[in-house]
C-alpha cells in the first residue's frame, strides 16, 4: 500500500513539473529572443557606423571614379592645349565649385577644363604603349617581354610621380587631396611623352629638342596644377618650401620622360 501511495505521489510531481516547464521554456524563450534581438541591434549599430566611417574615408579619398570619366571632345581638345602648351592658356587654374547637399564640391570635366580627368591619361598611356612598340620594332628590338618591360616601367614612373605629389601635400601641411586626382594629374606625363617618342620614331635626333620642349611644359603644367589646384586642399604652408617643392616636381619631369621615352633602348 505504500508502494503505490509513492508511485502515485511521484506520477503528480511529474504532472506538475510537465506542467510547468512550458512555461519556463516560454520565459527562457522569450529571454533568448530578447538577448539576439538586443545584440543584433548592438552589433547593427557597430558595424553600420563602421562602414559608414570607411565609406567617408574612401570617399575622401579616392572620390567617384565616375566624375574622372565625363568628358567630351571639346573638352579633351582644350585639356590637350593646356597640357601641351601651358603657357598659352591665359584663363584662371582654380577650379569650378557648386553647392551640393549644404557643401561645396567641384564640377565635372565635362563642365570645368581645370578639373582633373582620367580619360586623357589612360588614352595617353595606351598610345605610349603603341608608339613603344612600334620604336622596338623599327629599331628590330620588338619582343612581348621587351614590351612587357615598358609597361612596367610606364606603371612604375607612374606611380613614382603620384607619390612625390602625395608627399609634397602632406609636407606642407597634411591636405586631403583625393588620391585619383593625383593620379589623373601624374597620368598627364604620357601626353607629352607620346609626343616625344611620336618625334623620336618620325624625326630621329630632333627627338631631344622635342623631349626639352615637352619637360619644359610639362614642368609648368605641373607648377601652375599644383600652385592653384592641388595646394589649395592645404590649409598652411611655409612659402619656402612652397617654391621649393614646386620647382623640385618641375625638375623631375626630366629625367623621368628621358627615360621613359627612351623606347628603343638606345
Amino acid at each position: 500500500m505504500g508502494q503505490i501511495n509513492n508511485d502515485i505521489y511521484m506520477k503528480k510531481n511529474f504532472r506538475v513539473e510537465v506542467k510547468m516547464n512550458p512555461k519556463s521554456n516560454l520565459f527562457s524563450a522569450a529571454g533568448s529572443g530578447l538577448n539576439k534581438g538586443g545584440l543584433s541591434a548592438y552589433g547593427e549599430k557597430i558595424f553600420g557606423s563602421g562602414s559608414e566611417y570607411v565609406q567617408s574615408n574612401i570617399s575622401k579619398c579616392f572620390s567617384d571614379p565616375q566624375y574622372y570619366f565625363q568628358v567630351n571632345d571639346h573638352y579633351v581638345r582644350n585639356k590637350l592645349k593646356i597640357v601641351l602648351l601651358p603657357f598659352l592658356n591665359r584663363g584662371h587654374w582654380t577650379r569650378i565649385t557648386e553647392p551640393v547637399g549644404g557643401r561645396l564640391s567641384y564640377e565635372p570635366p565635362i563642365n570645368d577644363i581645370n578639373a582633373p580627368d582620367l580619360y586623357i591619361p589612360c588614352m595617353a598611356f595606351a598610345t605610349y604603349l603603341v608608339l613603344a612598340g612600334i620604336s622596338l620594332g623599327l629599331s628590330g628590338k620588338f619582343t612581348p617581354e621587351a614590351l612587357n618591360w615598358k609597361f612596367v616601367t610606364g606603371m612604375i614612373g607612374w606611380f613614382s610621380e603620384v607619390t612625390l605629389l602625395k608627399v609634397s601635400i602632406l609636407s606642407l601641411g597634411g591636405g586631403e587631396a583625393p588620391l585619383l586626382d593625383m593620379v589623373a594629374y601624374a597620368g598627364y606625363t604620357f601626353t607629352g611623352m607620346c609626343v616625344a617618342v611620336l618625334g623620336k620614331i618620325t624625326l630621329g635626333y630632333t627627338y631631344y629638342l622635342i623631349i626639352l620642349w615637352t619637360c619644359l611644359c610639362m614642368g609648368i603644367f605641373f607648377i601652375k596644377t599644383m600652385k592653384r589646384t592641388l595646394l589649395s586642399e592645404v590649409r598652411s604652408y611655409d612659402s619656402s618650401k612652397h617654391h621649393y617643392l614646386l620647382l623640385c616636381t618641375a625638375l623631375t619631369q626630366f629625367p623621368l620622360m628621358f627615360c621613359l621615352s627612351n623606347t628603343s633602348g638606345t
